[in-house]
């Protein structure tokens, strides 16, 4: 076991750069799975020069793809798992020079930033989630309302603008395109409506509300889903949303703000 050990730490800081440059070249090859005029529109919406696309191609490939790729490719949670870190840091600094609180009040406002739903509104919002490559079963899943799918893309994303231009650039996405996110008017993600709405209706001795999927329109990658929500088979509120999830929180709220709440 401490061989073992000894061999994975003498290969983390090996001082053979030839040996190092191989590997990263090795587990970053553009295939071609985007266009010229898509690779054009993902450097707008991150707002950020590209200069090695094979970077952002492996970003937005979910280990799902794998299964059904005829190339040698790699899945983005390597990138996913380094851009988590750069992310972290990233926002603390942030918070740190631009808040003059409490340590415990700066860990609630990081939180409230680095988070799955956040990260998902910032990858809906910004279009990204239409570049993700994934299987049928997986986009399924997205269009149900999976958001560590696509909180793990933008984390990847991250991931590959730090190796493709560095910390500054990194930074500028974070601070200048992601954070400006979470102060739009329509995020409400962080605001669980269905649990109010919930504590509400329990609150007055009735049974849970149900969710019931009124109706969904467009092609797969661009649906839309109306979610109605029922108290005791009356219909109370309903709402529209990219995703069953999406929908049903604006469904609770539209209930909420019936029963003016």
């Amino acid at each position: 076991m401490r061989s073992k050990l000894n061999r994975l730490i003498s290969s983390i800081f090996s001082d053979d750069k030839n040996l190092k440059k191989s590997n990263f070249e090795r587990f970053f090859v553009e295939v071609g799975f985007f266009s010229k005029e898509q690779k054009k529109s993902i450097e707008e919406k991150i707002g950020v020069k590209i200069n090695n696309f094979a970077f952002f191609e492996q970003a937005l490939t979910h280990r799902s793809y794998l299964q059904i790729s005829e190339q040698k490719i790699y899945s983005n949670e390597r990138l996913e798992f380094f851009g988590d870190s750069i992310l972290g840091m990233i926002v603390a600094e942030y918070l740190f020079l631009e808040h003059d609180v409490l340590e415990g009040d700066l860990t609630k406002m990081r939180s409230s930033i680095v988070n799955k739903q956040s990260l998902a509104y910032c990858a809906e919002k910004l279009g990204l989630d239409k570049f993700i490559l994934l299987s049928f079963s997986a986009q399924k899943a997205l269009q149900n309302g999976s958001n560590s799918l696509l909180a793990d893309c933008v984390e990847a994303i991250i991931g590959a603008i730090y190796l493709d231009s560095g910390l500054e650039n990194a930074r500028y996405f974070i601070t200048k395109k992601f954070i400006p996110l979470l102060n739009d008017n329509e995020f409400e993600y962080e605001k669980n409506f269905k649990s109010k709405l919930l504590e509400l209706i329990q609150s007055q001795g009735k049974e849970a509300p149900t969710y019931k999927v009124l109706s969904e329109e467009g092609p797969d990658h661009m649906k839309k889903f109306e979610v109605g929500v029922y108290s005791e088979n009356d219909l109370i509120g309903s709402g529209i949303g990219k995703n069953k999830k999406s929908a049903e929180q604006k469904a609770a709220k539209s209930a909420l703000k019936q029963l003016k709440i």
